[in-house]
């Protein structure tokens, strides 16, 4: 029976919630920037980059759709609100989405060449055993979604073969950038993850010294953004002085005064502020 049109636009709505439709469009919009701006205008017009960015936005919406299957019971804990498996979409579906979704994006991958297809493999499995358990360990779990969120952007060089220095530089940024997020999430998810026995850095080290290991965390980003962009990339000093320096420096502040889960929050969702403001510098490039 098919659904009727109230159903059928609740459904897509919970759909886009569970697949952070926001997220994919940032990540499809750092591939094709990347593309663009990094390699030249005409990969705009290839055929295998829109192949690519499908490819890798399927495997991250099966990503999260097997991070929320995983975490319903602490998801219940931590934002009860924002739950969608179980309400606007069945366990069932959630698992047939992911398993279908993930082995498209495997599958556009081998269109491309067999090495992007195993990079496509090895995403998947890595987002899985992350959902199933790595997410649940200190550190590990965190470096393991900063890595993928670099690999987003390799794959462009993995597709064009071209060597170039500043998509490794702008990988290394998503790296850098995705660690400290996760790390706040994980800050932000105290609460649920400790009931259900995960054992996450703020559990294991405390609210007070995870902080001190993203004020160094942030102290590295910035050092390692300099050196580059002083030897490889050649941003402007308008871009650092107006795009930059000022949302990391209300970063750091913000993170110093928080304490309760609202402010966590606050700081991961600025942390993709600052991912998209870093991403839409490969047009200040000289």
């Amino acid at each position: 029976m098919m659904m009727s049109p109230p159903l059928q636009s609740r459904f897509l709505v919970a759909f886009l919630r569970l697949t952070r439709a926001g997220n994919l469009f940032i990540i499809a919009l750092s591939q094709f920037l990347t593309a663009g701006l990094l390699i030249g205008r005409h990969t705009l017009f290839d055929w295998r980059l829109f192949v690519l960015t499908a490819s890798t936005v399927m495997i991250a919406a099966g990503g999260y759709i097997i991070n929320d299957y995983y975490d319903v019971k602490i998801d219940l804990v931590n934002k009860p609100d924002r739950v969608v498996i179980g309400k606007g979409i069945t366990r069932r579906y959630a698992l047939l989405f992911h398993t279908v979704l993930s082995l498209m994006g495997i599958f556009l991958g081998l269109i491309l060449n067999w090495r992007i297809g195993v990079i496509n493999f090895g995403s998947v499995f890595l987002l899985w055993w992350y959902s199933n358990d790595l997410k649940r360990h200190p550190v590990i779990g965190n470096v393991v979604v900063a890595l993928l969120a670099a690999i987003a952007v390799l794959m462009v060089d993995a597709l064009f073969t071209t060597g170039n220095i500043l998509i490794v530089s702008y990988a290394t940024f998503a790296f850098f950038m995705t660690l400290i997020r996760e790390i706040i999430k994980d800050m932000e998810d105290l609460k649920g993850d400790d009931t259900f026995g995960c054992k996450t850095l703020p559990i294991v080290w405390g609210l007070r010294k995870t902080k001190f290991v993203l004020y160094g965390l942030l102290f590295v980003f910035a050092s390692v953004v300099f050196v580059l962009n002083y030897y490889f990339i050649k941003l402007p000093v308008a871009y650092f002085v107006i795009f930059l320096l000022p949302p990391l420096l209300w970063l750091l502040y913000r993170l110093i005064r928080a304490d309760t889960r609202k402010d966590f929050s606050w700081l991961s969702n600025f942390c993709k502020v600052i991912m998209l403001l870093g991403i839409l510098s490969i047009v200040f490039i000289r």
